[in-house]
């Protein structure tokens, strides 16, 4: 039976290639895509979600979820030589794609489409979240025995030894809504962090790109215009080489359980500090005197994250 899963995402590149290739997975069901504002504004994350399931039209369609509120953390202050999602996404989120214009008629806000999904089969669902995690916190709110409901929530955020992406100290998803991350991080729903430890080391090389080479569609000429763009952002903004498959990977924990390894730990997120607000802080003293509360991903086969990428987009 395939894994039944909602995606909550704030697309950019990554998290599209992520759920492209969930949604046309045939061990998958998405029953669900939320939009989540964080790369890009709630707005926009809602209209690139709705372009990616009408151009790949799958047999079952998954709902979706919007989002009215929320900046994109442009908007937001940071390091001002830091990396900052439109260089490595675009304008709009899809690189050198421009999706359409296009608002959902009878749209049900994403934390609610969350909690009735999930309502709707209890204890079979895993939540992914590709983006911060304000959707997943509004929904515990509307509905607080909702973590007790999820057959799994897999998060890719924070760091353990890494460091941060946006800041010294904090990465990218805790940052922007730090506060919906240390409730959702810390709340009793059987959680699995997939940190930048683990998501930074799966890439697709430049070779591997060029082999892509699908059957001509308007699907396929939105997944090479983000490639190609993608590509270029690597290169430039990061000197990199090739794709990074960040989303790819906590997609692959989601779906492949065994594929990866984990460790029982206790996490909290920092929510005042000057220097340190988003920062993932778990307690890894000899004495602990913190209760462990989440797994967290220290190992995947990275070779097979991107080897599945590579089978399972040739199926578009």
């Amino acid at each position: 039976m395939p894994q039944k899963l909602i995606i909550d995402a704030d697309p950019g590149i990554g998290d599209a290639l992520a759920v492209m290739c969930a949604t046309i997975d045939p061990d998958v069901e998405v029953v669900g895509v939320t939009a989540a504002a964080g790369s890009i504004s709630g707005v926009q994350a809602t209209r690139n979600v709705q372009a990616l399931i009408e151009l790949l039209d799958p047999p079952l369609r998954p709902r979706i979820g919007g989002c009215s509120e929320g900046e994109s953390a442009e908007a937001m202050p940071v390091d001002q030589h830091a990396v900052t999602p439109r260089d490595m996404n675009g304008l709009l989120g899809l690189g050198d794609y421009n999706p359409p214009e296009i608002d959902l008629h009878n749209r049900r806000e994403s934390p609610k489409l969350i909690v009735d999904l999930v309502r709707d089969s209890p204890n079979e669902i895993t939540l992914l979240t590709l983006g911060p995690l304000s959707n997943v916190a509004r929904a515990f709110e509307l509905s607080p025995d909702l973590p007790g409901l999820l057959g799994g929530l897999v998060c890719l955020g924070g760091s353990v030894n890494y460091g941060g992406n946006v800041t010294a100290a904090a990465e990218f998803n805790a940052w922007c809504d730090q506060i919906a991350a240390r409730a959702v991080l810390r709340s009793p729903a059987a959680k699995t962090l997939v940190p930048l430890d683990v998501s930074t080391r799966a890439t697709l090389t430049p070779e591997q790109v060029s082999q892509i080479k699908p059957v001509p569609s308007a699907a396929s000429e939105m997944l090479e215009a983000m490639l190609q763009f993608s590509l270029r952002a690597h290169r430039q903004h990061m000197g990199i080489e090739g794709v990074r498959l960040d989303a790819l990977v906590a997609v692959a924990v989601a779906t492949r359980p065994d594929s990866f390894e984990s460790k029982s730990m206790a996490i909290d997120v920092e929510t005042s500090g000057q220097l340190t607000r988003g920062m993932t802080v778990f307690d890894r003293r000899v004495m602990s005197t913190w209760q462990t509360n989440i797994d967290v991903v220290t190992g995947i086969d990275y070779l097979g994250v991107a080897d599945y990428f590579l089978q399972t987009i040739r199926r578009i």
